[in-house]
């Protein structure tokens, strides 16, 4: 057999170890895994960027705001804002043109690539989140479900 002649011939073991390996390895065929695009948890809009700024702006014992989802309305979840005081281990933060908006971990799966967006309209003014994982909201517009 030509390994053990190699391995014969080798001075170091390594190598001999290697080549016995390597002969012996078998390979198997696997299909192909489709790579998808990364996205980023949350994305603020410019306007989101700037109401956070001015929220916070007088505000030092907060570090950002906190984005979350909790079981409400008719679909299933609603979205909720609040100040953070602090980031948990497991919660995902994202920094964006200084501004520091914390996700809690129970609302990552279903905010991932979602757009923060701020809305002034004649009679109110909301955050809008533009999330794509969204596979239907109540008439409201209150609640969704992923």
């Amino acid at each position: 057999m030509r390994v053990n002649k190699i391995c014969n011939e080798s001075k170091m073991k390594f190598r001999c170890m290697a080549s016995r390996i390597a002969g012996s390895a078998t390979v198997r065929a696997v299909k192909g895994r489709r790579t998808l695009p990364t996205r980023a948890a949350l994305v603020l809009t410019s306007d989101a960027v700037k109401k956070i700024k001015e929220i916070l702006q007088n505000k030092s014992e907060y570090i950002g705001l906190k984005v979350g989802v909790r079981q409400r309305g008719c679909n299933g979840l609603s979205y909720t804002l609040d100040y953070a005081t602090e980031k948990s281990k497991l919660d995902e933060e994202v920094i964006q043109d200084g501004v520091r908006v914390i996700i809690d971990r129970k609302a990552q799966l279903s905010l991932l690539g979602t757009e923060m967006d701020y809305i002034e309209g004649k009679l109110s003014s909301e955050f809008v989140f533009n999330n794509p994982n969204i596979k239907g909201t109540c008439g409201c517009g209150e609640s969704f479900s992923v």
